[in-house]
């Protein structure tokens, strides 16, 4: 019964991790902004942290099950 919530959790994280770091990668590989009025490399950064954090986080989740 907890292995529910478990696997939905971690495959929320998944999905959001993954789009995150395409969307990143795509936007740094063209040259355009992460994020509007910050700098390039912080917003960079900072949002690749939170994809990486965000898989990572999925995959902790699916490993309790």
């Amino acid at each position: 019964m907890e292995s529910g919530p478990a696997i939905f959790a971690g495959m929320v994280f998944a999905l959001f991790g993954g789009c995150l770091l395409v969307w990143t990668a795509t936007r740094v590989r063209q040259g355009r902004p992460v994020a509007d009025g910050v700098n390039p490399v912080a917003s960079a950064t900072v949002a690749g942290l939170v994809s990486v954090v965000s898989l990572f986080l999925a995959l902790w989740c699916l490993t309790r099950l």
